[in-house]
Parts: C-alpha cells; structure tokens; sequence
C-alpha cells in the first residue's frame, strides 16, 4: 500500500511541475518522507527532479533567460553544501519540522499574498539563491525562494516556467553531486528510483498534454491546501 502511495504521489507531483512550472518536491516530500525517511527520499527526489527536468528545460528552452538566473545559480551552490551537510548531521526529528515550516510557510505566502519589494540590487538574487541551495541540499524545496524573486521581478508566464526548470536543473545537478559525495545513493534509493520512472513518465505527459485543459487556479488552490495540511503533519511530527 505504501509503494502505491508513493507512485501515485510522484505522479500527482510532476504533473504539476509540468503544467505549472514548480511544485514536484513540496508535493512529493511531505508525502513520501514519512514513509520513505528523509535520508532515502531527498536523494530520490532529486534523481527523479532532475530526471523529469531534462525533459521539462527542453521543453521550455525558448523561454529561458540566464541572464536573470546567473547570481542565484552561483549562490545556490554554496547555499547547497550546507544544505547536504546538515542532511548528514542534524537529526530527522528536527529536520522534518524545519520541512514543514517552509511548506506551510510557502502556501501562506501564497494565500496571504504577502506585497514584495521589487529585488533589483543583486543582493536579493544572492540571498533568495543561497537559501534556495540550502533548503533543496536538505529538503530537495529549493523552489519558494526562488518563486518569489520570479514573483517580485514580475516575470512573464513562460518565461516563469522556462527559468524555474534552468534552475532547477542545475542546482538538482550541485544536489546530487551532494549526495553523491556523502554516499546518499544506497540500493534502497536505486530501487524506488526505478520503480518510480514509470510515474514520472505518466506525470510529465499528463501535465504537458491536459493541464491546458484545467482550470489551473482552481488546481492550484486544491494543491496548496493539500500543502499546508502536510506540512502542519510535518510540523506536528517533530
């Protein structure tokens, strides 16, 4: 039963990465973690985030901008060794309600809608970089920092999309080099990895193909409530 969930998990959350840009790790972790345990779920994910990204990043090629990716980027590296390290170091039971703050803190952010200064100076992209590397090292969530620079830089719908999955990619590549450094990569990660590329393929389609056909803020608002109860579970479990 719990191999199901998994599955079914995964789907649902790169189904919506596909069609909205972002959310395949806020969605899956809070689920599977607690099944899988946080030390064989964050390297998982990132197999599979980077997995489906390759896919995602050509996709979306023609709306990617570097130029307004390069300090965050660089910053997410050195934020991304951190966050691998405490991975290491710190215990699950302080780690996993540190996940669920920055869950349910995202989908407050976005219930509340919380206004933003506008980030031109380049310290905005190094601070919101660095922090996106730290939160996706420990908890594969490097998103909601990175979501609100987009945010409060009002970037256009695609390009939105096209520039979350060229970061992504590139700091799910200093992630798992992460893991891959502190030996995170057991046999039990490589199984579920492979059991799970069937979903991923299922997920990536169906949001490619249907999500235009779906009322998207209606999606997204089920999807966020989904959220902050996961993460309060993740809080509460601490």
């Amino acid at each position: 039963m719990s191999a199901l969930l998994v599955i079914a998990t995964i789907t649902l959350a790169i189904f919506t990465q596909s069609f909205s840009g972002f959310g395949f790790a806020l969605v899956s972790m809070p689920v599977i973690t607690p099944i899988l345990g946080l030390k064989i779920s964050a390297p998982l994910v990132a197999l599979l985030g980077i997995s489906a990204e390759v896919v995602l990043l050509v996709y979306f090629r023609e709306a990617l901008t570097f130029r307004e990716m390069g300090h965050l980027i660089v910053a997410s590296l050195f934020g991304t060794i951190v966050g691998v390290t405490a991975l290491r170091l710190v215990p699950e039971r302080i780690l996993l309600p540190g996940l669920g703050i920055v869950i349910a803190g995202y989908v407050l952010y976005n219930w509340l809608r919380f206004p933003l200064p506008g980030m031109d100076s380049p310290w905005w992209a190094w601070l919101l970089g660095g922090l996106s590397g730290a939160l996706g090292g420990a908890y594969n969530t490097s998103g909601p920092p990175v979501i609100m620079y987009g945010h409060a830089r009002r970037w256009k719908p695609e390009q939105f999309k096209g520039n979350l999955q060229g970061f992504f990619f590139i700091n799910n590549i200093f992630v798992i080099t992460g893991h891959a450094v502190n030996g995170n990569f057991t046999p039990e990660v490589w199984h579920n990895y492979l059991l799970a590329l069937p979903a991923l393929a299922v997920g990536i389609w169906g949001g490619l193909s249907l999500g235009r056909k779906i009322d998207s803020n209606r999606f997204r608002q089920v999807v966020l409530g989904m959220l902050f109860v996961l993460g309060i579970r993740l809080i509460w479990s601490g």
